[in-house]
């Protein structure tokens, strides 16, 4: 049957423009297919995802303003309750939101799911690629590749962030590669990247910090070899300095200049941010990835000591800062599992180096190659069907079909909009950054996902009108609020006193959300 598809492969082949010889289908083993199933995985899992309602669209109708005023936004003018008040993060992710706004525009929700599967699976194919460059063993690539995943599938949501991460992986590479082979050409991907990053998204520190790491292991290096009175030359070091004084140089093109030090600022200081939301705080042994995450810190420092190889300065350089800054915030851990990744294949690989090895195979099984290509076709066609276009030609729940998450008041919002009731909204937080989208200029929200926008006092009259407490309803009329918009699941005694009050009156209800207006 073997030599029967062999013919039949051998007489396809020889029709096709391109012949595909028997030594490069040899290059495709089980191993590296361990690699491209993985990759297929990230691809596919972030393809037939869904956009939640609370950060995207807000950034999407910031886009939106920009393109059409052709400036980018210096106060709020979403809400309410702090329109006129300035608000920095328009300066931080506006190059972002343009970029989605511009996606979707041209799209839809199903081609911002294309291009964010298309920027995930970039960043941790750079991340396989330099673990295996290292290597040459495609396993530990494939294990590498799986523990850089396991601390950043929760970060994966379309977000600016995302764009972080691939810049972050290039930037992990091109140093790996420079120092390989010195091409001056490699530099300029530095400072273009912190151009993208700092207009893009508040984590642009993260790149000087790998920068920075790079500079101090050329300088330890040095200073080693002068201390044991080896020659040794200083370019290695003057190019990282420059490089990172270059790159950091360019950080202070953007819209606010040495001002936006002061976004920095007032994130890491605003204690609503780092006391209530959950991707800010530090992780726990409660927290979804806290676990995880203190196990990949034991394993990782269990590897750097075991490793024959003894650890450079760079690699503990790294392990430090990165496991404080994953100590510091959750959204530290998705960039410990990517600047590690390639620390641990290296160790991983010199300690495989010491274990006894199977005695290599002396011939290669028949049709082996051809198995390997088949597997590698049905990969391809794998990741194909799982585009967000074909997502209703595979079985799945109905609440999976749409791009949108179940949870995105969708019809409530254009049933408002239908309506147009007079007076002011007061809605769900969750639901604000949907409604800035779909019903500004209309109607502003009372509270949304900018968290750090809103003052205690704000917060403090959306968590009394939210639990019904006493007086809920005149701290509504003092705002002027005529129309509600909540959430029954993070709503419901709000929901039930406005139920069974006769001064509101439910008039429109879906899976996500409940409408009520004044009756009076």
């Amino acid at each position: 049957m073997i030599s029967t598809f062999r013919s039949y492969f051998n007489t396809t082949q020889a029709a096709l423009p391109v012949k595909i010889s028997n030594r490069e289908l040899q290059k495709i083993t089980p191993r590296m297919l361990w690699v491209v199933g993985i990759l297929t995985v990230i691809f596919t899992y972030v393809n037939m995802g869904q956009i939640s309602p609370n950060d995207f669209w807000w950034h999407m109708a910031v886009g939106r303003e920009i393109l059409a005023s052709g400036q980018i936004p210096m106060v709020d003018i979403y809400s309410y309750t702090m329109a006129g008040q300035p608000y920095l993060s328009y300066q931080m992710f506006w190059l972002m939101d343009v970029w989605l706004y511009w996606w979707y525009s041209m799209g839809g929700a199903e081609l911002i799911l294309f291009i964010q599967s298309l920027v995930i699976t970039g960043t941790y194919l750079i991340i396989a690629l330099l673990c295996y460059q290292q290597t040459k063993k495609w396993g530990v690539t494939a294990f590498a590749l799986i523990f850089a995943i396991v601390l950043g599938v929760y970060a994966w949501n379309v977000r600016p962030q995302a764009i972080s991460f691939l810049i972050g992986a290039v930037f992990l590479y091109t140093i790996h590669r420079y120092r390989r082979h010195a091409n001056p050409l490699l530099l300029v991907v530095f400072p273009v990247g912190m151009l993208v990053w700092v207009n893009s998204h508040g984590s642009f520190p993260i790149g000087l910090l790998l920068l920075g790491i790079w500079f101090g292991d050329e300088f330890w290096r040095a200073s080693i070899a002068r201390w044991r009175g080896e020659q040794t030359s200083q370019n290695k070091v003057m190019v990282a300095a420059l490089v990172l004084f270059v790159s950091a140089t360019v950080c202070l093109l953007n819209p606010r200049g040495v001002g936006m030090i002061n976004y920095l600022i007032s994130m890491g200081s605003n204690p609503t941010v780092q006391n209530t939301v959950p991707e800010w705080l530090p992780p726990s042994i409660t927290s979804p990835i806290g676990p995880l995450f203190f196990a990949c810190i034991l394993l990782s420092t269990v590897v750097l000591v075991v490793s024959p190889r003894k650890a450079t300065f760079y690699q503990l350089a790294t392990f430090v800062a990165f496991s404080a800054l994953g100590l510091w915030t959750t959204r530290g851990v998705v960039w410990f599992g990517l600047v590690m990744a390639p620390i641990l294949a290296d160790n991983l690989s010199s300690i495989r180096d010491l274990l006894p090895l199977r005695p290599p195979r002396t011939r290669t099984l028949p049709g082996r190659s051809l198995v390997n290509l088949g597997l590698l076709s049905l990969l391809v066609f794998l990741a194909l069907i799982s585009l967000p276009w074909f997502r209703n030609m595979i079985p799945m729940r109905g609440d999976y079909r749409s791009p949108i998450t179940r949870d995105t008041p969708v019809e409530s919002i254009n049933y408002l909009m239908e309506i147009q009731p007079e007076g002011r909204v007061f809605n769900d937080m969750a639901f604000g950054s949907y409604m800035i989208w779909a019903a500004y200029p209309d109607y502003q929200v009372f509270t949304d996902p900018r968290i750090e926008l809103f003052p205690e006092r704000v917060w403090d009259d959306y968590q009394s009108i939210s639990r019904s407490a006493p007086g809920w309803d005149q701290k509504l009329e003092q705002y002027g609020v005529r129309t509600l918009v909540l959430n029954p699941d993070a709503q419901p005694t709000l929901v039930e006193m406005a139920t069974k009050s006769s001064a509101w009156q439910l008039v429109f209800q879906d899976p996500a959300a409940l409408v009520f207006t004044r009756s009076d």
